[in-house]
Parts: structure tokens; C-alpha cells; sequence
């Protein structure tokens, strides 16, 4: 019988962290000089920060002076008419988990994060977009908000609700699960195989371990994939769509947002 790896030695999820969100923000703000402004009520991580480029180069993104963390600037923007926060190049579970937290801690209600994704199982020629309702677990950072188990589950309710939104605004998506990696320049031949036998669409860095924040937390998480590549294995890959895919992104993002809205002033 084979050990258990070390990477879950003392880990329980069920016990309370010493070092909470709500204190790093506190110690912060007051280093810093900072009010406790809230953020806005729905926020976004663009993890390969196209979107925010966009935004800040057509004048449509104002920084977020009041955001106190120490890694990330906090842009706000106008979506659907409605002030949306967005965080760029929060790349990996790690580092998307700590900016979610800590927004979360700031006053976000909602928060939806798109990433570029590597297709898998394929579902039509890149690049589309997948709403991701469970990831496979092979990252780190899952395992410290959820015991041991195959995959992170999405929050159905806020999966049938994006999809419904798309499917009325006539926007193709697909849902279904991702691959969730630490290393995606450990993407072998058989990693890949034993992922596309399992049906998944696509490989991203995020989504496992904040579907595990999010059940852990009780927070409102929606993960996406916008499927733009196929790991670099055919010439003239990674192509996203006009202004590096941020055009179509905010569409999407648009419309799920709005479907949103009053789910959150539900709760």
C-alpha cells in the first residue's frame, strides 16, 4: 500500500487558519494609508491580463486606489453599466486563491475568473469558450481547503445560469471539466491521454483550487476557459481573437454578469 504523498501531511481543511485575509488587509490599509473602501460587488481575474491591457489602453479602466494588496493593482471598469473590479496576471491556483481571498475580504459578493486554456478533448477549432463545472486536481493549493478527492466542483446553480444567459444571447459555449496543473510545461504525452480519457475539454491553472475556496468559504465562484491553443503543437497557435480575445471575452463576461446580479441580491 503506498505511502500517502507528503504534500498531504497536516492538512485539515476543517480547522481554522491563524493567518486570516482579514488581517492582512487590516495590517495594509493601515500601512499604507488606506480607508476600508469596499470593492465592487463583482470582480474578475484575467489571469493572462488581455482584458485589463485592453481596458487601461482604450481608457476604460481606473485604478482602484483603495485596494490594499501588496501583489496585485485593482482596475475598475464599466460593465453592462455596472462598476466591475478586474485583476490581471493572477496566473496560477497559488496566486489566484490569495487575490480571491482577499477580495472576498474586501467586499467582493461574486467573482469570475477566464483564462486562456490548452484544448484537450476536442470541441470545435480554437478558440471557444468553456464554463468550467468541476477541475481535476493536480495542483497544490486545493488540498488545503478540501480533502482529497479527483476534482473541484463548480457551483451548479452559477454554472446553468451562465450557460442559460450564453445560450439566450445566442454566445456558443461549452460547459464541462478542465484539467487543473501546477506545471504546464509538465504537460506530457501521457498526462495529456490519461486527461482526454477522462472527457476533459481543456487545461488551465486556477480553477480546481478556487472551486475548493469557494465551497470551503461558502463564496459565489465562476470558472472559464477560453480555449485559444493546443499547447503550442501546430504553427500559428494561441491565437485569441481580436485584441488578444478580450473583445469576445467581455461579451461573455457581459452577459454573465448580468444573469448574476440578481442571484446575488437573492442571497
Amino acid at each position: 500500500m503506498a505511502a500517502a504523498p507528503p504534500i498531504l501531511d497536516n492538512k485539515n481543511p476543517s480547522s481554522p487558519s491563524v493567518f486570516l485575509p482579514d488581517a492582512l488587509i487590516r495590517e495594509a490599509r493601515r500601512q499604507k494609508g488606506l480607508a476600508p473602501v469596499s470593492v465592487p460587488d463583482v470582480c474578475l481575474l484575467d489571469p493572462d491580463g488581455d482584458i485589463v491591457r485592453m481596458l487601461k489602453r482604450t481608457g476604460q479602466a481606473r485604478r482602484f486606489e483603495a485596494w490594499p494588496c501588496y501583489h496585485t493593482d485593482l482596475e475598475t471598469f464599466s460593465l453592462g453599466g455596472q462598476p466591475t473590479g478586474i485583476v490581471g496576471c493572477a496566473v496560477g491556483a497559488p496566486f489566484a486563491v490569495l487575490v480571491a481571498e482577499e477580495l472576498f475580504a474586501s467586499g467582493a459578493r461574486a467573482l469570475i475568473s477566464l483564462t486562456s486554456a490548452g484544448q484537450i478533448a476536442p470541441a470545435g477549432p480554437p478558440p471557444y469558450f468553456v464554463i468550467i463545472d468541476r477541475a481535476l486536481r493536480d495542483e497544490g493549493t486545493s488540498y488545503h481547503y478540501a480533502p482529497p478527492s479527483p476534482y473541484s466542483e463548480a457551483d451548479a446553480r452559477l454554472v446553468a445560469l451562465a450557460a442559460k444567459a450564453l445560450q439566450q444571447r445566442g454566445l456558443p459555449a461549452i460547459i464541462g471539466p478542465s484539467w487543473t496543473t501546477d506545471a504546464p510545461f509538465r504537460e506530457t504525452a501521457e498526462a495529456i491521454q490519461s486527461a482526454r480519457e477522462k472527457g476533459l475539454l481543456a487545461v488551465e491553472m486556477e480553477a480546481a483550487a478556487l472551486y475548493a475556496f469557494a465551497r470551503k468559504a461558502e463564496r459565489h465562484v465562476l470558472c472559464l476557459a477560453h480555449v485559444t491553443n493546443q499547447m503550442g503543437q501546430i504553427e500559428q497557435d494561441f491565437e485569441k481573437g481580436q485584441a488578444d480575445g478580450a473583445v469576445d471575452a467581455l461579451v461573455v463576461l457581459e452577459t454573465i454578469v448580468a444573469a448574476m446580479r440578481p442571484y446575488l441580491r437573492e442571497k
